[in-house]
């Protein structure tokens, strides 16, 4: 694979960063997962949104500009001839620091500007089985410890989560916020369904998942009721259905939790339904896109 370097294509068997990187020192950036839909780059707009405002919010500057970044986004995309079934991981960071400490000041030169490719075949089976959830004792915390609405380099919370979730044999983790109530999955958003409405977390302890708020807004236009609330995981285990939502997988079934399995076959009429207005949706967007100016 191509990866996007800094302004530059470069084999990814030489596509390194200084030991010295404030990323990889530190955790110290910002990034997105993006999905490639027909060669494009789908939600491009809200992805970018969340970028430019994480990086804000820790005084970091990316160094280029909206246009310069889609430009790089597309770069990849056409050297790699990504088309469906793949993902651009984007990431960002305070770039080469002189030493290996925590003082932001200690970074010199540009950040750290990094697009990596990758293919994500669909896996049918995987998605009829369903997905087995965990609820780990790693809380998602609040604001003033780590804010959870920037997409940092620093996931060691999620991390710790997915290896709990893992020795359980499951395939991701459940996480509660510091209340005990239900937030959300280490690498995806979490919903249930009961009596036909659709719940997820009140979102104070969770990122603002692109895909997420697509499938709220999927529900309110389309007469589903969905409430963003407190729940705990009694109101999981009598659900009818649950799902989790993602860049990369859409919306994707939950066949249990815990070891509780879900009453209904997989996917439940709510979940399908959301996954029909989802693909509609996806299709949409990336059929109004367009290549930059100069590009094939």
């Amino acid at each position: 694979m191509q990866i996007y370097m800094n302004g530059e294509l470069q084999d990814e068997s030489k596509a390194v960063v200084s030991v010295f990187d404030s990323g990889f020192v530190l955790g110290d950036g910002v990034w997105e997962g993006l999905r490639v839909v027909d060669g494009h780059p789908a939600f491009l707009e809200p992805h970018l949104d969340r970028l430019f405002e994480a990086a804000r919010a820790i005084v970091l500057d990316i160094g280029l500009d909206r246009d310069e970044l889609t430009r790089a986004i597309y770069e990849t995309i056409e050297a790699n001839g990504l088309d469906n079934d793949a993902h651009l991981r984007l990431m960002v960071t305070r770039g080469v620091r002189r030493e290996p400490y925590q003082d932001p000041r200690l970074a010199v030169g540009r950040p750290t500007v990094v697009i990596v490719p990758a293919k994500s075949p669909h896996d049918p089976a995987a998605v009829e089985r369903g997905l087995k959830l965990f609820t780990v004792h790693v809380r998602r915390g609040a604001p003033d410890v780590q804010d959870p609405k920037i997409n940092s380099h620093s996931k060691f919370n999620c991390i710790s989560a997915c290896i709990q979730a893992n020795e359980a044999g499951a395939d991701e983790a459940l996480m509660l916020d510091p209340h005990g109530f239900v937030a959300t999955c280490n690498s995806t958003h979490f919903f249930i369904v009961r009596n036909g409405e659709a719940w997820t977390s009140s979102g104070k302890y969770c990122l603002g998942g692109i895909t997420r708020g697509n499938v709220i807004r999927l529900c309110h236009d389309n007469g589903i009721a969905c409430f963003e609330k407190d729940f705990s995981l009694t109101d999981v285990y009598g659900a009818e259905e649950a799902f989790v939502t993602g860049t990369l997988g859409g919306l994707t079934s939950v066949c249990s939790v815990d070891g509780r399995e879900l009453n209904t076959p997989l996917p439940g009429p709510v979940t399908q339904r959301l996954q029909e207005l989802y693909a509609e949706q996806i299709r949409a967007d990336v059929a109004n896109r367009t290549r930059p100016e100069g590009m094939a």
